[in-house]
């Protein structure tokens, strides 16, 4: 079976190296933007999507245009990398998996992809238009190596995903099953009566990020200590996060490896999220990632994550007898069954009752709630009914209006956002 794994290095780049990766980074954040402008004004105005590979000439003749030469200076490879996220982007939106695309700031995560054309050598990595980056290989890469992306975090620091593609022979996997009730009180409750506590990273650290953001809101706006402060808020949340998800890691980890079944509940953290007296708890939790992690792990070692429905009464089911006990609250943490007898845990009840329910469909990712998306035969509004589609000619490489370009073929004025 092929398979892709992914492995980070952290990265060291020179100073400039770091002045050219921030070039990489700016020229590709303004194609994906100008791309993503340019196919919401081309839907506005005619009624039919801009294709993908339209798109990828539109981008590649925007170098040429008086304007936007200086996107020469990035790599071709990274600007057509970011019209595949793009379009990437909008199929996640139509499967109803992610919200529709937006534009890109210098805020938010900063990254770039390269397809090819990067080396290894010793301690460093090859990036094109960057040069030989000094890198840390504390673990070694697996496979061939497809896709390389290079990403900035909101604390300075510079990673690489390596992408490679292996094949992995699945063996059978003769472990038992268990069931896993998540929740705040103790991070994961197995049927067998064990409780994995809540690490609490994000509660441990407020004491410390009390004092770094309001040393950071004392600052003066634009001023290079604030930016200093900010960078110390960063590091603390990026410390908060990789805390996390080494436990998660860890906690995975050990449920594929001892068990062949893992069954959970398909819990709707998103609206879960919007009771804002559980929500840091429940984000400081990382219960999806936790699913994500044990989904693939299993697979890979011949096991699988089994799922039952989110409105199923696990906590209130009996898990001797299945009488549902309509009256339980949340803060009894015990409880008697009337018709059997049996003292029950709440969560280890729940985890025994989660391994002997009936399973739903696997959900890989959560569901976006939104109305399903229009099919293609939709009714225009009236005022685009009379808009004919564009109509391309069979004799050229480069269709004008539909490719983003104009009558003599320079890409059409779009707004970059």
């Amino acid at each position: 079976m092929l398979v892709r794994q992914a492995f980070r290095y952290r990265l060291y780049p020179s100073g400039e190296q770091r002045h050219q990766l921030a070039v990489q980074f700016g020229h590709a954040r303004h194609a994906y933007n100008w791309a993503l402008a340019c196919r919401q004004e081309h839907y506005r105005e005619t009624g039919v999507a801009l294709s993908f590979y339209d798109l990828k000439r539109a981008v590649t003749a925007l170098k040429s245009e008086p304007d936007h030469l200086w996107l020469k200076e990035a790599d071709s490879q990274v600007l057509q990398a970011k019209v595949a996220d793009l379009e990437k982007a909008y199929k996640g939106f139509f499967t109803h998996r992610t919200d529709f695309p937006r534009f890109k700031t210098k805020k938010d995560r900063q990254s770039i992809r390269y397809p090819q054309r990067f080396r290894f050598k010793d301690n460093r990595i090859y990036l094109p238009k960057v040069g030989w980056v000094r890198a840390a290989f504390h673990r070694e890469m697996v496979g061939t190596p497809k896709n390389v992306t290079v990403s900035k975090t909101a604390a300075s620091n510079y990673y690489a995903s390596v992408q490679c593609e292996r094949e992995l022979d699945i063996p059978v996997h003769t472990g038992p099953a268990v069931g896993v009730d998540v929740g705040l009180k103790d991070l994961a409750t197995l049927s067998t009566g064990e409780k994995i506590p809540h690490p609490t990273h994000l509660r441990k650290a407020e004491k410390r990020l009390v004092q770094l953001q309001r040393s950071y809101s004392r600052k003066a706006r634009g001023s290079k200590n604030r930016e200093k402060a900010r960078v110390l808020v960063a590091r603390q949340h990026e410390h908060v996060a990789n805390c996390r998800r080494d436990t998660l890691h860890k906690l995975s980890d050990r449920l594929t490896r001892e068990n062949s079944v893992i069954r959970m509940e398909n819990l709707n953290i998103r609206g879960m999220l919007k009771n804002h007296a559980l929500a840091k708890g429940i984000a400081d939790s990382g219960w999806a990632t936790l699913v994500s992690f044990c989904q693939y792990k299993a697979m890979w070692r011949g096991g699988v994550v089994e799922q039952i429905d989110r409105f199923y009464p696990s906590t209130k089911t009996c898990h001797v007898c299945a009488y549902k006990n309509a009256a339980l609250t949340l803060k009894d943490r015990e409880w008697t069954c009337p018709q059997c007898g049996t003292v029950h845990d709440r969560d280890v009840n729940a985890a025994r009752v989660i391994l002997a329910a009936p399973t739903v469909a696997p959900r890989n990712r959560p569901a976006v709630s939104r109305p399903a998306a229009p099919s293609r035969s939709r009714t225009l509004p009236p005022e685009r009914r009379n808009v004919k589609p564009v109509e391309r000619p069979s004799d050229a490489k480069v269709v004008g209006r539909s490719a983003g370009l104009d009558e003599a073929g320079s890409p059409a004025p779009c707004k970059a956002g």
